[in-house]
């Protein structure tokens, strides 16, 4: 049974791999829940370690890979936050360098009824 759950972990490391590599998070939370399975199963046997070495690679690979597209979500988040910032004020400097915030003005917005 180990070698079964082996196999389908090693499986499974590919599919998430590729999930992250596409950017499908939606795949990867449902391969969350099955890694979590199997790793559950593995926990009760003896494992040898030369077998179990090329799923701590993939593992680790893995990992990696999640940590990377976490940091570019972060990134992602920041760098709008900051758009969304400059497009509600402008910060300039006057000729002695003290900074002077220029507030844009309110958007109006006009509704339309038929």
């Amino acid at each position: 049974m180990t070698d079964t759950t082996m196999e389908r972990l090693a499986a499974l490391l590919d599919a998430e791999r590729a999930a992250l590599l596409e950017g499908d998070f939606d795949r990867i939370a449902e391969l969350m829940e099955e890694k979590a399975t199997l790793v559950a199963d593995l926990e009760g046997g003896t494992l040898d370690a030369e077998a179990v070495a090329p799923l701590r690679d993939g593992l680790r690979r893995n990992q990696e890979l999640f940590d990377h597209a976490l940091a570019g979500l972060r990134n992602v988040a920041a760098r709008l936050g900051e758009l969304n910032r400059i497009r509600k004020s402008m910060d300039t400097y006057d000729a002695q360098g003290r900074r002077n915030t220029i507030d844009a003005p309110p958007t109006r917005t006009l509704e339309r009824r038929a």
